[in-house]
C-alpha cells in the first residue's frame, strides 16, 4: 500500500516556496525537510520507500527539482546546493501542466523518445543522483559486514581523521570503531561511530543505544547508514542536554565517497568552460 501520495509535478510549488524560505539556496536535506514541514508529512509518508534505501518522497523531490531546474527556475552547484535563478526569486509558485509542457518540448528537441508516463515513471530522462546513488547503495549493501567498516574507517580517514580503527567487538554498544579529528591542527576531539547497513530507515532507538554506550568514552559519535533515519532519530541525535551525534545517511554517504573519490569516479565528457554570469551575482 502506498503512503506518500504526492507526485513529483505536485512538489513543484512546495519546492519552489520552501528555498524561498531557506534564503534562495539549500542543501537536500534543508529541501527535503522543510518540504516536509510545508506539506506537514508524517514520518510514515516521508520514510515511505521506493526502492532500495531510497524513499518515495526523495525519490520525487528528485524528480521535482529535476523539472524545475530544466524550466529555468532552479539551478545546482557541484557541491550538491540547489538556488533559486534570477528567475526563480521572481516567481513564488507555477503552473504544473506548463512546467511539463515546456520539459517536454525540450525532450522533443532533443529527439528524445518519452516513456510512459506514471506516479513512478516520468517523462524525462532519469535525475543522474538517483540513479547512481541508487547503483552505488546496492552495491555497498551487498558487500561483507567487514568491508562496510573498512570502507567508513576509509571514509574518515580521507576526511581528516587519524589514529582510525576499527573495533567491532561484539557487547560493545554498537560501536564499531573510534578515531580522532584535529580542528585546526590545534583541538583534538575523539570520535567513537557506529556503520550501519539497513535496507530501509534507521529509528530513533538506535540513535538513544549508541549514545549510552559512548558517554564517557569519547566527545563525539557519529552513525554512518546505507538507510535513512526517520524524523524522530534526527531530533533524538541533536536533542538538548545529551550528547549530539552526527548522522551520515545513504544520500551524504553517496555523495562524500564521489567527492572524495573513494570508489566513485566522476569522468568530465566535455572541455572546462568556464562563464561567469552576472546577472545571478546582481540577483543573488
Amino acid at each position: 500500500m502506498e503512503i506518500f501520495k504526492y507526485k513529483y509535478d505536485e512538489l513543484f510549488n512546495p519546492t519552489i516556496e520552501a528555498l524561498h524560505k531557506l534564503g534562495g539556496s539549500a542543501s537536500v536535506p534543508e529541501i527535503e525537510e522543510e518540504v516536509s514541514k510545508i506539506l506537514n508529512l508524517s514520518d510514515e509518508e516521508i520514510n515511505d520507500v521506493h526502492r532500495g534505501s531510497v524513499t518515495k518522497f526523495s525519490y520525487r523531490l528528485a524528480w521535482s527539482r529535476n523539472y524545475l531546474k530544466r524550466y529555468g527556475l532552479i539551478e545546482n552547484s557541484a557541491r550538491g546546493v540547489w538556488a533559486l535563478t534570477s528567475e526563480g526569486l521572481k516567481v513564488t509558485s507555477v503552473d504544473k501542466e506548463q512546467v511539463k509542457r515546456q520539459v517536454k518540448t525540450l525532450d522533443q528537441q532533443r529527439e528524445t523518445i518519452p516513456e510512459k508516463e506514471t506516479n513512478e515513471e516520468i517523462t524525462a530522462e532519469i535525475p543522474t543522483d538517483v540513479t547512481w546513488k541508487e547503483e552505488l547503495m546496492e552495491i555497498i549493501k551487498s558487500i561483507r559486514p567487514a568491508s562496510f567498516e573498512n570502507l567508513c574507517k576509509r571514509l574518515l580517514r580521507e576526511s581528516g581523521f587519524i589514529n582510525v580503527e576499527v573495533t567491532g567487538r561484539s557487547g560493545d554498544g554498537g560501536i564499531d570503531g573510534k578515531g580522532v579529528v584535529k580542528v585546526g591542527g590545534v583541538l583534538s576531539f575523539h570520535v567513537v561511530f557506529q556503520a550501519k547497513r539497513y535496507r530501509d530507515v534507521v529509528p530513533p532507538s538506535v540513535v538513544r543505544d549508541f549514545r549510552g554506550a559512548m558517554v564517557g568514552r569519547a566527545d563525539k559519535g557519529l552513525i554512518i547508514t546505507t538507510g535513512t533515519f526517520t524524523r524522530d532519530a534526527k531530533a533524538e541525535a541533536q536533542r538538548d542536554g545529551a550528547p549530539p551525534i552526527d548522522l551520515i545517511d545513504g544520500e551524504e554517504l553517496a555523495e562524500r565517497l564521489k567527492e572524495l573519490s573513494i570508489g566513485v569516479e566522476t569522468e568530465l565528457e566535455t572541455i572546462e568552460n568556464v562563464k561567469i554570469k552576472k546577472d545571478w551575482f546582481y540577483n543573488i
